[in-house]
């Protein structure tokens, strides 16, 4: 199943490119869909760059993105150069402000905002606004952006916005689902939780693991990544194998704050 890796095009907070580099975890061989219910950056789809997969996520201003990146490509990436030719503090309090209409514009401007905002973190007020401030980075297009690659790498994909129980209840025999909700716990010093606008309640998580409890009698495979909290444990006992990642975290503002924290496998 594993081709050439790609680093994604993204930065997300949560995102799992770290399990790979760690050498942490290694997808196992699947002989039918690769399926992510929470896609947030895609890390670990194009770490893998399965044939066939299904991508979704809550998030409708983020799977639209990686849709145009897939299926109008040359569009977005002349709209890309353009925010990158006027990036400065003012163009990019225009650019948040703006309210576009036509689909790469849209993805052109997620991904510009994405690249120069602070510290590359998605955030909305209760208005569904992005309102994250301007961050120190400059580069908006980078020498080792790759967009064909990821055009490519997503050809073989349904891409879609929907309810990530929705995309497990189509899991069958043979398929691999890859899960990276977001976390309803504090743990250690990862602190998660208050990069979520909306709220992933403990219902959600219930509902998570009896969507996949539904699979795994279907015959699809899993492995997540969640807190490393007792609640979580509890919630999967008897159900998957549990065992402890490391990392450093690297979403907080200030490095004091960029801790070693733990976070939990469970696989099935």
């Amino acid at each position: 199943m594993t081709r050439q890796a790609l680093k994604p095009f993204l930065k997300w907070a949560g995102g799992k490119r770290w399990l790979f580099e760690t050498g942490q975890f290694t997808l196992p061989t699947v002989t039918g869909r690769y399926i992510e219910p929470f896609l947030g950056g895609g890390a670990v789809f194009f770490a893998n760059r399965p044939k066939k997969a299904i991508l979704s996520d809550s998030n409708d201003r983020l799977i639209e993105l990686f849709v145009v990146i897939r299926d109008e490509l040359k569009e977005f990436e002349a709209l890309l150069r353009k925010h990158a030719n006027s990036h400065s503090k003012e163009y990019y309090y225009e650019m948040r402000s703006k309210r576009l209409r036509k689909p790469t514009a849209r993805a052109a401007q997620f991904l510009y905002l994405n690249r120069t905002c602070w510290n590359g973190l998605y955030r909305e007020n209760l208005k569904g606004q992005f309102n994250v401030p301007i961050g120190t980075k400059q580069t908006v297009i980078f020498d080792t952006d790759d967009f064909s690659a990821w055009s490519k790498a997503l050809q073989g994909a349904r891409v879609e916005h929907r309810d990530f129980e929705v995309a497990i209840d189509e899991a069958r025999e043979g398929d691999f689902i890859f899960v990276d909700p977001p976390y309803t716990v504090r743990h250690n010093m990862n602190g998660f939780v208050k990069y979520n606008q909306k709220i992933f309640a403990w219902c959600d998580q219930v509902r998570l693991r009896n969507a996949l409890q539904r699979a795994s009698e279907r015959g699809a495979s899993f492995a997540m990544t969640n807190a490393d909290h007792e609640s979580i444990k509890d919630l999967y006992a008897g159900f998957g194998y549990q065992r402890q990642l490391g990392r450093h975290s690297v979403i907080a503002g200030q490095s004091v704050h960029r801790a070693y924290s733990t976070e939990l496998l469970i696989t099935g």
